[in-house]
């Protein structure tokens, strides 16, 4: 009876290290997207659009969000296979990356990783934004894709990738609800609270 006891006891205690893991994958995720540091940029982009036209473009980059971490999430590691990189070269890789992200976002800057001012400016002529450069690099950046692939590097369990599917479709719609509240949030917050939120995300990046 005590050595049945002591295995449900251990049994539990993996399955809350396990959620513990997505929780911090989640928060981790939502913090390296920062969709409400992108927020000035969006309003920035699309402030020739109409209502409608605006909402489209916060639904098109939202989607673009989520296939492109989830097409890392499986295709992440066959690609660094293929290119001969192995998973612990790409963890200090990709470590440093989110590091450096993390620190930008400190300052309440964009990332050179994810835009230059070059990018910046020739972003400007273009008419549909959505795809490029809001949904990727701007959100969905080096460092997130780093994050999913190194999450997806762990064990291949089934349920374990519905899990880490359904946390990313729920980031992405995090995005887009960001994107589509963007004037709202935008009067509220003002830039100095969005600079306030951009800069608890990089220390909660930092943290991870």
């Amino acid at each position: 009876m005590m050595q049945v006891s002591k295995m449900t006891l251990k049994g539990h205690a993996v399955q809350m290290i396990a959620w513990a893991e997505y929780l911090k994958f989640f928060a981790g995720l939502v913090a390296i997207l920062n969709p409400i540091g992108v927020i000035p940029i969006f309003i920035n982009l699309t402030h020739n659009q109409t209502s409608l036209e605006r909402n489209r473009t916060a639904f098109n980059a939202a989607v673009t969000v989520g296939v492109v971490l989830i097409v890392s999430l499986f295709a992440g590691e066959l690609i660094l296979r293929f290119f001969g990189i192995s998973i612990a070269s790409f963890q200090v890789g990709g470590g440093i990356l989110i590091l450096l992200n993390a620190l930008s976002m400190l300052q309440a800057k964009v990332s050179p990783t994810k835009q230059t001012e070059e990018e910046a400016q020739e972003t400007q002529e273009k008419d549909q934004v959505a795809v490029v450069p809001l949904g990727i690099p701007l959100v969905a950046g080096p460092g997130a894709i780093s994050t999913v692939i190194l999450y997806g590097h762990r064990p291949a369990l089934f349920g374990r990738y519905v899990i880490l599917v359904i946390g990313i479709v729920v980031v992405s719609g995090v995005v887009w609800a960001a994107f589509r509240l963007s004037p709202l949030i935008s009067r509220t917050l003002s830039r100095t609270g969005i600079n306030i939120v951009t800069r608890i995300m990089g220390l909660i990046m930092v943290a991870i």
